[in-house]
């Protein structure tokens, strides 16, 4: 599999409380307009730098771009731009690198808005993947999550993908937020079976530093997320998608045969990716980046042909093994052994008696109990 690339929308009609990506709302067309443009003069700045301008200094790199076999839009809400304009940017990046003819390209939505003819203008462009942000089927779960689409919208979004030609269409899925029952989980739940997706993934409600959401339970307005409530939403995840023919293959995330999200995996397996756009990070052969983060002032520095950074690091031989770890755990595969150690051997018996780890001497595997202590599971296993 092949490196990545990562291309950041920031636009958005609404910010939910809870989400603290780089996003912004208000946005105008002479603006969207500015952006795209802004972002495209940038993906060619990268493309033509080449990975020796993103390796880290001295790395025995090659001259040339090896050919990437993922490109995914996310955001922010990448289909609020008109489809031509997005549909150009997938252009953009395949006259900018080499990306392979079978590439996986995926675009990231939200449910409102979709339609048939304007996905079929993406599916023209190279698009083969589309994943939905459903977040629940269950009202007053979206209302508190702040999600102004109703119930319907995400099903009428799959409808209008596959009358496109979608190739792969995801839902995402939130649970455990405290307005949330066990009733309404295994009901959303069922409601995106039901149309059939190709991909689910389900990530528990976290509470993001900086987002509305963590303001509001600091002053007492709303309750925070329950950690105990979040692990039996997952086992429900697990046994109701798994019973449905989707196989899970890492903690959050299930699919079809054949439908597992190749720029995910990527990202898990420690491979190397570009990310251009603003706050997109990115990643070469041990060395990352991040973009600028405001919006505009990514657009005037890109424009003016300057430098989009905003800062980078070199990560150690221990650091990379801590995050080949950190994301291998999340893998229903696990990691291996030799690409991680070493390990705290005491720690690691302790977690195979206690039921967490899988025994096994060549691979580390966590079992569908250890899967919610993920984290902690990683911290006791690094070594003192």
């Amino acid at each position: 599999m092949g490196p990545g690339l990562y291309l950041h929308i920031p636009f958005c009609q609404h910010h939910c409380g809870y989400c603290n990506f780089a996003v912004m709302t208000g946005a105008d067309d002479a603006f969207r307009t500015r952006y795209i443009a802004a972002l495209k003069m940038d993906l060619s700045a990268v493309a033509a730098g080449g990975p020796r301008a993103v390796a880290p200094p001295g790395a025995d790199v090659a001259p040339e771009w090896p050919t990437f076999t993922s490109v995914f839009v996310g955001g922010g809400t990448p289909t609020l731009l008109a489809p031509s304009d997005l549909a150009g940017l997938l252009r953009h990046a395949r006259e900018a690198l080499p990306v392979a003819d079978d590439a996986e390209v995926t675009s990231e939505a939200n449910p409102d808005g979709l339609t048939a003819d304007g996905l079929s203008a993406l599916v023209d462009a190279g698009l083969t993947r589309l994943s939905i942000g459903a977040q629940s089927f269950a009202p007053g779960v979206l209302s508190f999550l702040d999600r102004r689409h109703d119930r319907e919208a995400p099903l009428r979004a799959v409808a209008a993908a596959r009358a496109a030609g979608v190739a792969q269409v995801s839902l995402d899925l939130i649970y455990g937020a405290p307005a949330e029952t066990a009733r309404d989980w295994a009901a959303s739940l069922r409601t995106a079976l039901a149309a059939r997706p190709d991909h689910v993934s389900a990530y528990a409600l976290t509470l993001e530093a900086n987002t509305p959401y963590a303001a509001r339970v600091r002053g007492g307005a709303q309750a925070a997320p329950d950690d105990d409530v979040a692990a039996e939403r997952m086992a429900v995840a697990g046994e109701v998608l798994g019973a449905a023919g989707l196989e899970r293959y890492e903690t959050s995330n299930w699919a079809r045969p054949g439908a597992r999200c190749r720029h995910n995996l990527t990202y898990w397996g420690g491979g190397d990716y570009l990310g251009v756009g603003a706050g997109a990070h990115g990643h070469w052969q041990g060395r990352r980046w991040w973009s600028t983060r405001p919006p505009a002032r990514y657009a005037d520095a890109a424009l003016a042909g300057g430098s989009t950074t905003a800062g980078s690091e070199i990560l150690d031989d221990a650091t990379r093994r801590v995050e080949r770890l950190m994301l291998g755990l999340r893998l229903v595969g696990g990691v291996d052994r030799a690409a991680v150690d070493p390990v705290d051997e005491t720690a690691l018996r302790d977690l195979v008696s206690a039921g967490l780890l899988d025994e096994d001497p060549d691979r580390l595997v966590l079992t569908a109990a250890g899967r919610p202590l993920a984290d902690g599971v990683t911290l006791r296993l690094l070594p003192g």
